[in-house]
């Protein structure tokens, strides 16, 4: 087996799979339907906001100096309601450690560099606070850079993976929940 010479290609390698995942999930949503965008946003609205409330929770400061700046969860709230959608209900989630707060950020921050491909599909007369946040490069290589300082160990990179695909999990069962109550409608 080849052990991977950084922890972002870890966490990579380690949760392809999840992330395929919630990309197979994401990708049924029409994001140039006001219902579909709806829909696309309300799946993501219940995983994001818990995710983000973990993570404030816990309070990854000492590592993570920048994380306030990070936060897109109010940008959610906005689109949700000028779409008429009332804040969902979180699920429970707990971080406990800097290596679930990095494990649960990289998915998170790396959601921000999808969302701008994404973006481009969405209609301009839609809110699109959330998924027009720009992504910000240099945010990401400073995250990179942290994967490595704080992720050196094999059991430092498990436990990030493991919240990791834990956040990951969210996302797709939250978009396929989305999906089916969408399809009824």
């Amino acid at each position: 087996m080849i052990v991977p010479s950084s922890a972002r290609h870890a966490l990579r390698l380690q949760t392809a799979a999840d992330h395929d995942r919630v990309d197979r999930a994401y990708a049924t949503f029409d994001l140039r339907s006001r219902g579909g965008y709806r829909a696309f946003l309300r799946a993501q609205a219940e995983p994001f906001l818990t995710v983000e409330a973990a993570i404030d929770r816990f309070d990854p400061s000492a590592v993570v100096g920048d994380w306030p700046e990070r936060r897109r969860g109010g940008l959610l709230r906005a689109d949700l309601a000028e779409l008429g959608d009332p804040e969902p209900d979180l699920a429970d989630m707990s971080i406990s450690t800097h290596e679930r707060a990095l494990g649960a950020i990289y998915v998170l921050e790396g959601s921000r560099l999808g969302g701008a491909m994404l973006a481009r599909s969405v209609p301009e007369d839609l809110p699109g606070r959330f998924i027009r946040s720009a992504p910000a490069p240099k945010r990401w290589r400073d995250l990179v850079g942290l994967l490595d300082v704080y992720l050196m160990t094999a059991c430092q990179r498990e436990m990030a993976v493991s919240a990791a695909r834990e956040v990951f999990a969210l996302f797709a069962d939250s978009a396929e929940r989305e999906r089916r109550t969408h399809d009824v409608e």
